[in-house]
């Protein structure tokens, strides 16, 4: 495997809570950060592949079934923003 690296920087706070998060994992700092990066970019990949399958087959009319039943009311106050 290959490896590279890539300066970064991060909050004081969230370097801390990430160290004693790996600390309890039994790992390294680096080795905990690279897990997470993995499983982040797994699982936007993941929901990209299975959005376009499912948007492969979708068609309009398909919505419309949908948005039929959806309730006649105002949007609240927090989606007019």
């Amino acid at each position: 495997m290959s490896k590279s690296t890539y300066p970064l920087k991060l909050p004081t706070s969230i370097k801390k809570a990430a160290a004693e998060l790996a600390a309890s994992d039994g790992v390294s700092l680096n080795q905990f950060i690279a897990a997470a990066v993995a499983e982040k970019v797994g699982s936007l990949r993941t929901a990209r592949v299975f959005l376009h399958e499912r948007a492969a087959s979708s068609k309009p009319r398909d919505m419309v079934r949908y948005l039929r039943h959806a309730p006649k009311v105002p949007p609240s106050a927090d989606d007019t923003r």
